[in-house]
């Protein structure tokens, strides 16, 4: 699914509206006439149109995130798959006032950067990551990642996120990322890793334990790594499911 695909972006149109253009073969930007909806809906669409195809051009993600529901932000990854920033943090713990950031992983384009406690995690290498980004993807990072973030180095992020969890829920899939990694077939190398076991590597990095720390880095991202495959499985299977109720006239 492309940005090119949606028009629910426009006032008072909803899918219900979307997917009758799409039956009747406006599936693009480029097909749409204002005669096939005409009256005020017709001219919302047009000004819709017009003003999107401007904001792509300009790689405006921003404006697309504001524009779409929140349950159609998965429909901005394919025009932006370059540039968004899969990460994923690892914590001594789930209190954000109290406990640490060890590691944080960002994988974008094909790179992925690990920044660790006490070396290059610091408050300017996050937003140099973030600055670069049009798009962030993460599991659950709305309510625990990027808080935590913010809270621990005093930041704000302020760039479009795609939550996988709540996007997963579209397609029936539930419970943390490993358990839908397995429901999707999607394999680790490091299956018996947990978020506890990486507080416990972090604790045995203190202590000075030889490897723990590269266990812990290896872990955090095979994380962050999975979450690309996820999008794009989960986006793919989301842009099927949308289109095939369309064609079966379901609204």
């Amino acid at each position: 699914m492309r940005l090119e695909n949606t028009f629910i972006g426009a006032d008072g149109v909803g899918e219900k509206t979307e997917r009758r253009l799409w039956r009747q073969g406006v599936t693009r930007w480029a097909e749409f006439d204002r005669s096939v909806l005409g009256g005020k809906r017709g001219r919302n669409v047009e000004q819709f149109v017009a003003t999107a195809r401007e904001r792509l051009a300009d790689d405006d993600a921003a404006y697309f995130d504001a524009t779409l529901p929140s349950g159609e932000r998965w429909r901005l990854y394919e025009n932006f798959a370059e540039t968004t920033t899969f990460f994923d943090i690892e914590t001594t713990g789930l209190d954000q006032e109290r406990d640490r950031v060890t590691t944080v992983t960002f994988h974008r384009d094909g790179d992925t950067t690990t920044l660790v406690r006490g070396d290059d995690l610091t408050a300017g290498a996050i937003r140099e990551q973030f600055r670069e980004s049009d798009l962030i993807a993460t599991f659950n990072g709305k309510r625990f990642d990027v808080p935590f973030l913010e809270t621990s180095f005093d930041l704000s992020v302020d760039v479009p996120h795609l939550d996988l969890m709540y996007t997963c829920r579209k397609l029936g899939l539930s419970g943390g990322l490993k358990e839908i990694e397995t429901e999707l077939g999607l394999d680790r190398d490091r299956p018996d890793l947990s978020g506890r076991d990486a507080v416990r590597l972090w604790r045995e990095h203190e202590q000075g334990r030889d490897g723990a720390l590269d266990t812990l880095v290896e872990y955090n991202r095979e994380d962050t790594e999975n979450l690309r495959r996820v999008v794009e499985r989960v986006t793919d299977d989301l842009h099927e499911q949308v289109f095939e109720q369309a064609r079966r006239g379901e609204d």
